[in-house]
């Protein structure tokens, strides 16, 4: 599969389109030992949040949701309560803006996000880094909180590698190997980001899970469009890690050997068998499923004929 482009990546990609090539170069830093950006206490000023601008591929998907997004919100909140108890005692990470007078975060946007809340000057470590040294910190003080699911591990070397940054860039930025580069990179290849988009960043899901969903689309067990339209129906109420699972085993089931009986009971009193031959549905006119099946005996072709043209106006879009 080709190589994704700037123009074709989406979301988090575009957010790290000023610290490639397109950027203005800086000067190498006087004092390259990273040890050197946590340690150096007279470059702390406390600055104005107005004036911090955003740089670089962010921590977060804010495409489509925040990293471990089913308890961000508690962890902010806490966060905020903090400051404004004990002070922030964790100075953000910035650099000098090529506009007079500004900054550029290159980490801790929920510490200046939540001191922008109180109305609060926040405290900054302001260096001058060129743009991989800054993406080196960057990665390290992800790697240090160990809250990047895999699948924002694999979007964020992608963004990385497109902006014009090399392989061995991404492998320091991430603390990664060779190979591990490589399983990130296989997701994000053959996953298309939209599909990732919906999905989300699944906190739980690991290797298996992303790399069984990338082969299956090598494997063209699934289509977009498709992996989409099954996305539709399970976004509501459901964490990014249940919306996986559910395209995950659509996609075995869809896979299932020819000849095999598969037997459902999606709600109580309804079965649902599928066999190579065919599909049948069948509803118990008794019991709590009696009104059920009268209703659905009077809709059943209006249904029937509704879906025929949803799903044959989803294939035609497949085709084109």
């Amino acid at each position: 599969m080709a190589r994704k482009s700037l123009h074709d990546l989406s979301g988090i990609a575009k957010t790290i389109a000023k610290s490639g090539a397109q950027a203005t170069p800086r000067p190498q830093p006087s004092a390259p030992a990273l040890g050197a950006l946590q340690g150096s206490l007279s470059a702390i000023r406390e600055l104005d949040p107005a004036l911090i601008d955003d740089w670089g591929p962010k921590d977060r998907l804010d495409g489509f949701t925040a990293v471990n997004s089913e308890d961000e919100g508690d962890g902010f909140d806490a966060l905020k309560s903090s400051i404004e108890e004990g002070g922030q005692q964790v100075p953000i990470l910035v650099r000098r803006s090529d506009i007079q007078g500004r900054f550029e975060i290159i980490y801790g946007r929920r510490r200046l996000r939540a001191c922008q809340d109180l109305g609060i000057k926040v405290r900054a470590n302001v260096q001058d880094l060129d743009d991989a040294t800054a993406l080196l910190a960057k990665g390290l003080e992800n790697a240090a909180r160990r809250n990047l699911s895999f699948y924002e591990k694999a979007r964020f070397a992608a963004v990385i590698k497109v902006a014009g940054h090399d392989s061995k860039t991404a492998r320091q930025v991430l603390n990664l190997t060779a190979s591990g580069l490589s399983h990130l990179t296989k997701v994000t290849d053959n996953i298309p980001d939209d599909v990732g988009d919906a999905i989300g960043a699944a906190p739980k899901a690991g290797r298996p899970k992303w790399t069984a969903l990338a082969e299956a689309f090598i494997a063209q067990k699934i289509t977009a469009v498709a992996a989409l339209a099954i996305l539709k129906g399970a976004l509501q109420g459901s964490t990014s890690d249940e919306r996986l699972d559910i395209l995950l085993k659509e996609i075995s089931r869809r896979g299932a050997r020819p000849g095999q009986t598969r037997e459902s009971t999606p709600v109580e009193g309804v079965t649902v068998k599928s066999a190579q031959s065919s599909l049948a549905i069948s509803i118990k006119r008794s019991g709590v499923s009696a009104p059920f099946a009268d209703w659905l005996d009077d809709n059943i072709e209006t249904i029937i004929k509704k879906s025929y043209a949803e799903f044959t106006k989803a294939n035609r879009a497949e085709d084109t």
